[in-house]
């Protein structure tokens, strides 16, 4: 069987280093959704210099371990969401609101104001940065608009399709952006997609698609079940998926290693391309490559090999640094063991 080996990728986060990150307080709280500046363990004027060292440590990391498509590692992120949510005009970070996290517990959110703009870049020096130190394929992560419009407090539309709209539009610009400062791919987290299935089959497939209009570069939407390191008991199967085969992104990012996922599923999302989370961050100890590979092969019943690429489930941030290297090797081990059992590569 001729073609390329299968990919390996990451999700999106890695773990930050003790010197620059507080992980007593990240890890005995929510996911910040406004900026939380204790958790840096370094003064304010160094804490740019002092990020961008840690993602050279995470792309090193990334690079040693195998992984084909790799990410920054969100060093400079306090969550996966607050840094580029807080930067939008129309959203107050100083004075939040409070909306129910997927725990079903307050948490502090933005507090949505006024229209919501995108007025300048966020991420694209993230991308400059990581591009500059790579010769990998890189990918970069935002906040998608659904979950976004989820996790704020909404004191000006009093609608939230039209609030999620916006942040569509806002997303948009940034995505575009990004492309053109040399990401090779783009993802949209929209973990709410699965937490809030009802109102997410009402309109969070139309502004992804917002979201992605116009967009030319390679896109992702990653849906998951809640940080392993937060949510412990997962169901064996998600709430919201098959409504992306509707959806304009090229491919579907999933986790499937803790929870068991009926790979079935695979089958009812078209011809996306899927990535799928084959690490289970829920286990401290490493798999082993055969374990992985065991997982890719399940995988490969129900899609076609061109149309997987494997990653770890998601939230490797909250893991010690040396259980989540292990495991990336692991990652790529054992996808290069499939690799050659289907004479690919």
């Amino acid at each position: 069987m001729a073609g390329d080996a299968l990919k390996t990728t990451v999700v999106g986060s890695y773990p930050q280093p003790d010197w620059l990150v507080d992980h007593a307080n990240l890890s005995n709280r929510l996911p910040p959704r406004v900026r939380a500046h204790e958790l840096w363990l370094v003064p304010e004027d160094q804490l740019a210099e002092k990020q961008n060292e840690a993602t050279l440590l995470a792309i090193r990391d990334m690079e040693e371990a195998g992984i084909d498509i790799i990410s920054d590692g969100e060093q400079r992120r306090e969550s996966y969401s607050n840094r580029f949510a807080t930067s939008l005009d129309g959203v107050d970070d100083e004075h939040p609101g409070t909306a129910l996290d997927r725990t079903g517990h307050p948490n502090p959110v933005p507090r949505v104001y006024g229209p919501i703009i995108r007025l300048e870049p966020r991420e694209v020096e993230d991308v400059e940065f990581l591009r500059a130190n790579t010769d990998r394929q890189i990918k970069i992560t935002l906040p998608g608009p659904f979950t976004m419009s989820q996790q704020a407090q909404d004191d000006y539309y009093d609608d939230e399709e039209s609030m999620a709209m916006d942040y569509a539009i806002a997303v948009n610009a940034e995505i575009k952006a990004l492309f053109a400062a040399g990401a090779d791919v783009v993802q949209l987290d929209e973990p709410y997609m699965q937490a809030r299935p009802d109102k997410a089959k009402q309109f969070a497939v139309k502004v992804l698609n917002r979201a992605l209009e116009g967009v030319t570069g390679t896109t992702t939407v990653h849906l998951c079940f809640g940080y392993a390191h937060v949510v412990h008991d997962r169901p064996a199967g998600y709430s919201f998926l098959p409504e992306l085969a509707a959806s304009t992104a090229q491919q579907i990012s999933i986790e499937s290693a803790q929870s068991g996922l009926d790979l079935s599923i695979l089958r009812e999302l078209g011809d996306k391309t899927i990535i799928l989370g084959v690490l289970d961050l829920g286990d401290m100890t490493p798999e082993t490559p055969e374990i992985v590979a065991d997982r890719v092969r399940n995988a490969l019943k129900f899609v076609s090999p061109e149309r997987l690429i494997t990653a770890p489930d998601c939230g490797m941030k909250y893991l010690p640094h040396d259980v989540a290297l292990a495991k990336l090797k692991a990652l790529a081990a054992g996808t290069a063991i499939v690799s050659r059992e289907l004479g690919l590569g």
